[in-house]
């Protein structure tokens, strides 16, 4: 708890650096754009507006997130941080349809700059800023793991590059008296709104549920190596309630011959390892026979016949219960996008396989899961 109250702390200060970062440059651009009647600086001047705004939305979202956990929301809030990117996203859109507007206009009716030392020593100024903004906000966007700020980091590193076209729009028109600006102001409508879209469908894919945070996954299955009585593992799911909360369940296999309070109290401490660093992850036991020379055989042969039909494919939880005539055998399959409609295929290949051991006669009731959770 202590240590998302420091990141959104930090997360805070870095919004609240911006906003005045970005206000100081956004006006001192439309003063020097108004006095050249450059649209392209104005443009920029605009963008920085946006900014601006963007610092204050980041701001209140950190603040926000900060709320405890209520009977409402017994998650926390932590997904504000997600809220505030897609409104700063949907803003950037919006700035940049404006501009397309206005920079369109000026195509038609091209007017001439007046060429301003100011403007270009401000237009200089704020490369700069931009530049220290974006090293700032890159660092603490990777000190706190924190997508808000990357985005934050990365529209300063875009408005360095649009700011520096801009500038090199003036200097053009100054010295060879090409009136490009209109086309310079399009330009950064256009990249303004690609930033848009980009930074929106970043900010949706954790809101819709994202696949299992690779970071997290990789340190769960590390850990599970401390504990050899784990045979085998699978439906791990890791659900994402806000940076740096996050609930996760997963599945162990174990002999069924180990005692089951044992294994009870391990369970625990694996869990009770996770909620320490913040995670709330629960243990779900399946018990498997390991000691039947009938049922490893049968496992084996429905294995090789899995990966005949692809590498990829493997099984777990297998177990099989006599039936009045026949045998059912269980078992789950991991299976990948791309093989979705092979499932009765698959089936009928394994029962081919079971039945011409002449044996008994069997039945496989297969289990198809998403290989994304295995």
């Amino acid at each position: 708890m202590e240590q998302n109250k420091s990141r959104n702390n930090q997360g805070k200060k870095a919004g609240l650096i911006g906003i005045i970062a970005n206000l100081l440059l956004a006006s001192g651009k439309l003063v020097a754009g108004i006095l050249a009647g450059a649209t392209s600086i104005i443009a920029d001047a605009l963008n920085n507006f946006s900014d601006g705004l963007s610092a204050v939305v980041t701001t209140v979202g950190f603040k926000l997130a900060q709320k405890p956990a209520d009977s409402d929301h017994p998650y926390g809030h932590a997904r504000f941080e997600y809220v505030a990117s897609l409104i700063v996203a949907i803003m950037v859109l919006f700035v940049g349809f404006e501009l397309i507007k206005s920079s369109i206009e000026k195509i038609i009716a091209p007017q001439a700059i007046e060429f301003s030392y100011l403007a270009v020593a401000i237009l200089g100024a704020s490369i700069i800023a931009k530049f220290l903004l974006f090293l700032y906000n890159g660092r603490a966007a990777k000190k706190i793991n924190s997508e808000t700020l990357k985005a934050t980091s990365i529209d300063c590193r875009n408005d360095v590059i649009v700011t520096t076209s801009v500038l090199i729009a003036v200097l053009i028109e100054r010295f060879t008296g090409w009136k490009i600006d209109g086309f310079m102001g399009l330009a950064v409508a256009l990249f303004i709104i690609f930033s848009g879209i980009k930074l929106t469908l970043e900010t949706v894919s954790p809101i819709l549920g994202k696949k299992n945070n690779e970071s997290l996954k990789a340190e769960i299955l590390e850990k599970i190596k401390e504990y050899p009585i784990v045979i085998g593992y699978h439906d791990l799911m890791i659900h994402d309630y806000g940076p740096g909360i996050s609930f996760c369940s997963i599945h162990f296999e174990i002999d069924k011959n180990h005692d089951p309070l044992y294994v009870h109290e391990l369970i625990d401490k694996f869990e009770r390892e996770f909620l320490a660093k913040g995670t709330n992850l629960t243990v779900h036991y399946d018990p498997v026979v390991t000691d039947s020379p009938k049922l490893n055989r049968l496992k084996e042969l429905v294995l090789s016949v899995l990966t005949s039909n692809d590498p990829r494919l493997s099984l777990h939880d297998f177990r099989s219960i006599p039936c009045d005539g026949f045998t059912k055998v269980f078992f789950d399959v991991p299976l990948p996008e791309d093989m979705a409609g092979r499932e009765s295929g698959i089936k009928e290949a394994i029962d081919s396989a079971l039945n011409a051991l002449g044996e008994e006669k069997y039945s496989a009731e297969i289990t198809f899961d998403s290989v994304a959770f295995n």
